[in-house]
């Protein structure tokens, strides 16, 4: 199988040297880095092509790199029923760098593009109905961007006096925020070498 994807690898960056930055095969999957500005015809390359016919677009997700300048990652999943082989597109976007949309290659990346911006605030041109997906329309930041906190932005809550959901600032007090990084294991009859607290 490795051998197969290292073929497909060379004939794919043969006939398309302007799109393919890098490739690498590793643990029976191929992953190429490719250039954000070709990417529309790459894909339409790589459904069209007799040796790809990657006719079916698996999944659109991101990567969060906060310290990178090309912060995120997009990542495209493609399938190929014809060859039995799968192909992994990686793209590098700064912040606020606007992704072509894939939208008229394949009609499933309507909903997967709208995932990756309400979650990572990625942005794509030429998306028919760039919106929230999975969050309300109010909802403030973008869950999956490793800088959200982890407590969120907004609590929201059915009030019963009022009979309506309410939307309120996130308080927690502050003892729920300390953690002592416990062991489960500590007030056992036996506790495994490292997990004694330090006494002094």
């Amino acid at each position: 199988m490795t051998e197969a994807l290292r073929d497909l690898a060379a004939h794919i960056e043969a006939k398309r040297t302007d799109c393919v930055i890098s490739w690498d095969v590793a643990f029976d999957e191929l992953t190429m880095d490719v250039s954000p500005s070709s990417l529309v015809s790459f894909v339409e390359f790589l459904k069209s092509n007799s040796n790809c016919r990657f006719s079916t677009l698996v999944d659109i997700t991101a990567v969060d790199h906060p310290a990178r300048e090309a912060r995120f990652d997009v990542v495209y999943h493609f399938l190929s029923m014809y060859q039995n082989q799968r192909i992994r597109l990686r793209v590098a976007a700064r912040d606020g760098e606007m992704l072509p949309s894939l939208v008229d290659v394949h009609p499933s990346a309507n909903w997967f593009e709208r995932e990756v911006f309400d979650m990572f605030g990625l942005m794509f041109s030429g998306h028919p109905d760039l919106r929230r997906l999975l969050t309300d329309y109010g909802f403030r930041g973008h869950p999956l961007r490793k800088d959200f906190p982890t407590t969120g932005y907004t609590e929201v809550r059915y009030d019963e006096a009022e009979k309506r959901v309410v939307y309120e600032p996130v308080s927690l007090v502050q003892e729920y925020r300390q953690f002592d990084f416990m062991s489960p294991w500590e007030g056992a009859e036996y506790i495994l070498p490292g997990d004694e607290k330090d006494s002094a």
